[in-house]
């Protein structure tokens, strides 16, 4: 019988390491974002309507985009399985003067320190495969939602996963591999992460029977991020003028690369 693995120390450990790095690079772009840059990308900067209404932001990592939705009139709390990126998020905020709560939690024990309900839950780009159990976080997103309310993600693609060699369909064990980071600047350094495949109707089933009202979904030929291998770099896709540039794989024809998810909670 396999022992069972403790994910989420490996996983915390990997990203205490990460985030310190990430802070340096290029890729996530600290010191434009002091300057005023936003960190957030073209698909949800066309979608979301973020002013006077309280957002709760899951896997936040080190608070870049929460504190750009800041920025966008939202008021904002993020979680984080990351010690060391929920402190590096709390200085970020005080050094933009920013007001922002920061949490650092377990996504599936987050919601006994939340105090609040909220007018939406966001979450996007690389937060679900560090989760084992999607039905978990589909309730969590509908306790943590207002009646009313509104769920928003854009999140990598399952197929771009599956291209890379990933299962598309959900497995009885996960994948623990050794792997570094993917920006620039990225030491030799590996650790020890552990992931799961969630297919598109695993994301969809988990929202509608946590009791939410799927409203939208679109897929994306792109990745705003040059964070995989043999991407090619295209023009924006014009959804918003921010951002100029895309990034797509080809395999004879594009494949869907992001997609992106709405949901509400009933009234």
């Amino acid at each position: 019988m396999r022992r069972a693995v403790d994910y989420l120390t490996l996983n915390r450990t990997a990203w205490n390491h990460r985030t310190l790095e990430h802070l340096d690079s290029s890729f996530y772009d600290v010191s434009g974002f002091l300057a005023g840059n936003s960190s957030l990308q073209e698909i949800e900067l066309a979608d979301l309507k973020v002013k006077g209404k309280s957002l709760l932001h899951l896997q936040c990592h080190f608070g870049l985009d929460t504190l750009s939705l800041a920025r966008l009139g939202a008021e904002v709390t993020g979680v984080d399985l990351s010690d060391t990126a929920i402190h590096h998020a709390r200085r970020l905020a005080e050094a933009c003067d920013l007001k922002a709560d920061f949490i650092c939690s377990d996504l599936y024990q987050a919601g006994t320190q939340l105090q609040q309900q909220f007018d939406m839950v966001y979450t996007s780009y690389g937060a679900l495969c560090w989760l084992p159990d999607l039905g978990r976080w589909a309730e969590l997103i509908y306790e943590s939602l207002l009646p009313g309310g509104e769920f928003y993600m854009v999140e990598f693609h399952p197929v771009q996963a599956m291209m890379e060699g990933y299962s598309y369909f959900t497995q009885q064990e996960p994948d623990v591999e050794e792997e570094g980071t993917y920006t620039e600047n990225a030491s030799d350094t590996k650790h020890t992460m552990v992931t799961w495949p969630h297919s598109l109707a695993d994301v969809i089933g988990a929202l509608i029977q946590a009791g939410l009202k799927v409203e939208a979904i679109q897929e994306y030929p792109f990745s705003p991020y040059d964070a995989f291998d043999n991407l090619v770099t295209g023009e924006s896709l014009g959804l918003s003028s921010d951002r100029p540039r895309y990034y797509q794989l080809h395999q004879g024809k594009p494949i869907p690369m992001v997609y992106s998810l709405s949901a509400r909670k009933p009234e």
